[in-house]
Formats: C-alpha cells, structure tokens, sequence
C-alpha cells in the first residue's frame, strides 16, 4: 500500500474536486484508506516502512479534516486554484456586510448583557441559517461559476460569520454557568 503524497485531498480519497461534496463517500474513503495505512499494521516492519505509514496516515487525517467542514474545504479549493484568499491581510468587505455585521453584534450584545438566553438561542439559530443560505451562495461559485475571487470574498464573510456564531456560544455558555 502506499500513497501519493503529492496528490490533492480529493483525489486522495477519490472525490471530484467540488465545493459540494458527498460526505457518506468521503467518510467511507476515509475510513477504508484509514485501515490500509494505520501504522498499528506496519508495527513489524523496518522503521522506515513505519515512518511512511506514518506519513501516509497523517496525510490521510489532514485530508479528512480539510474535506470534513466547509470553511476549511473552501479555503483548501482557493488554494488549489492558486487564489489567494487573503484571509488574514484582506479585511476590504461591502459596506452593507459590515453594517449588517455591526448589527448582529449589537443584538448579540444587548442580549448578553440583558441576560436573554432565549433571544442569543434565536440569533444562533438565524445566524446558522443564513450561514447556510452564503454557503449555497459559495457552492455556485465554486462549482458552477468557477468564480474564485467572489468565492475569496464569501469565504472572509463566513470566518466573520463563523466568529460571530463562536461569540453567541460563548455568551450562552457564560449566561448558563
């Protein structure tokens, strides 16, 4: 058994490069190639046959991982398209999403502080709807229009989205302790 550690995490586990992706396939993938290089089945041979399962289930791991969630699968496809997201220096978003992000804070925010866990549980449950809806939005830029740079842009709205989502839990977790 070996591995082609130079090939992407798609073709790893033998899956159409797409933003939607069939998880029953992938989690299938993963556990068959998981079986064939677990390390526990090259225990007695030479070390290096040791090192290279190693190597091949740590890629297998990291694959999954990548594929697994959304965000990191996105960002994985810009990547392979040799886009540069931006995600860290890029902070330039439209102004309707700022003001619309300022607004889900200030109601996270006045909820938080008025002690309201029924009200962050329906901000949580709408922020994860829409979250779905731009997730829709970035499969069509990915898979039908090829659209790599608005494909960029929607993945840093949903980090801010996904942080957003982090500040509710945190606020519900603190409200209930």
């Amino acid at each position: 058994m070996s591995i082609d550690l130079q090939q992407d995490f798609f073709a790893l586990f033998g899956l159409p490069r797409r933003f939607r992706l069939d998880e029953a396939a992938l989690e299938m993938a993963y556990h068959d190639l998981q079986g064939r290089v677990h390390p526990d089945r090259f225990a007695h041979l030479p070390d290096s046959d040791k090192r290279r399962s190693m190597q091949w289930a740590t890629q297998v791991n990291e694959g999954f991982r990548t594929l697994r969630k959304p965000l990191p699968r996105a960002i994985y496809l810009l990547e392979l398209a040799g886009v540069d997201a931006g995600l860290h220096t890029n902070t330039a978003m439209s102004s309707g999403f700022l003001m619309e992000q300022m607004e889900w804070r200030e109601a996270v925010e006045e909820a938080r502080s008025a002690g309201e866990s029924e009200e962050l549980t329906q901000l949580h449950t709408r922020l994860r709807q829409h979250a779905r809806e731009v997730f829709d939005e970035l499969a069509q830029q990915f898979d039908e229009q090829q659209d790599y740079v608005a494909a960029a842009e929607t993945v840093r709205r949903l980090m801010f989205m996904e942080k957003l989502q982090h500040e509710i839990d945190d606020a519900l977790e603190a409200l209930e302790t």
